[in-house]
């Protein structure tokens, strides 16, 4: 297994509210682990939740003496988003904090994955597929009939998510366990690349670099950045 993760401020942001987390070697019981976050709020606070959920969720993780990686992982999204809503109502400058928080660890050939927000996680096989489904209001409308996707992509509110680590005292995440194959990749990222790039543009890019996580992650976040770069950008490529 290789991977590589990389964030970047883009081209309009002045502060970085991504936040990502690759390790391939074990974290606790769990055999590997990647995170990406995307924070919201206050001057300070979006990249402070984001920060702060990763590094609070990986110590649970190392301290936990819990075996199944799907109840591992739920305890620790519930005790991070119970830490979070606690801070945003005891410090001013972090009221309304949040973030966006996808994870996954991979057993083998069983990929195991948590998303809240409208951070994403995508499998490139024999094509690219997204896993996750965005937490978002646009979202909501495509899957109520009211937008196609290529109206959500250009809809003036579709970075208004609907759910959020932090945003409420209980966490409300999806789970999802995805079968692998060899030479699988897993990308995940924040919305500032899927905004600046369709998916048939991302699944080029890592198709061409396939063999190698950095050079096609460093090659994601120029594209996007050229495109734009109106948002912080976060990726993490895995190769399976």
């Amino acid at each position: 297994m290789k991977a590589f993760s990389i964030t970047d401020i883009g081209e309009k942001r002045r502060i970085n509210q991504d936040y990502a987390f690759c390790e391939v070697n074990p974290v606790g019981n769990l055999p590997n682990l990647f995170i990406v976050a995307d924070g919201m709020g206050g001057h300070n606070a979006g990249d402070y939740a984001s920060r702060f959920c990763v590094e609070f969720f990986v110590e649970h993780i190392k301290n936990s003496k819990e075996t199944s990686p799907i109840v591992l992982i739920e305890e620790a999204i519930k005790d991070t988003n119970e830490k979070l809503y606690e801070k945003s109502k005891q410090q001013i400058e972090y009221e309304g904090m949040g973030t966006t928080f996808v994870v996954a660890t991979i057993y083998d050939k069983e990929m195991y994955v948590a998303n809240i927000g409208d951070s994403r996680l995508y499998v490139i096989s024999r094509d690219i597929r997204q896993v996750t489904e965005d937490h978002s209001l646009v979202q909501a409308m495509v899957n109520n009939g009211e937008l196609d996707k290529d109206e959500a992509k250009v809809h003036p509110n579709k970075n208004i998510i609907t759910r959020a680590l932090g945003a409420n005292e209980t966490a409300q995440p999806d789970f999802f366990e995805v079968e692998l194959e060899e030479e699988d990749i897993v990308l995940m990222c924040s919305d500032g690349l899927t905004n600046m790039l369709n998916d048939e543009t991302i699944e080029r890019i890592i198709r061409e670099n396939a063999d190698d996580p950095k050079i096609a992650a460093e090659n994601l976040v120029r594209q996007a950045n050229k495109n734009g770069g109106k948002d912080n950008i976060a990726v993490i490529i895995v190769k399976v």
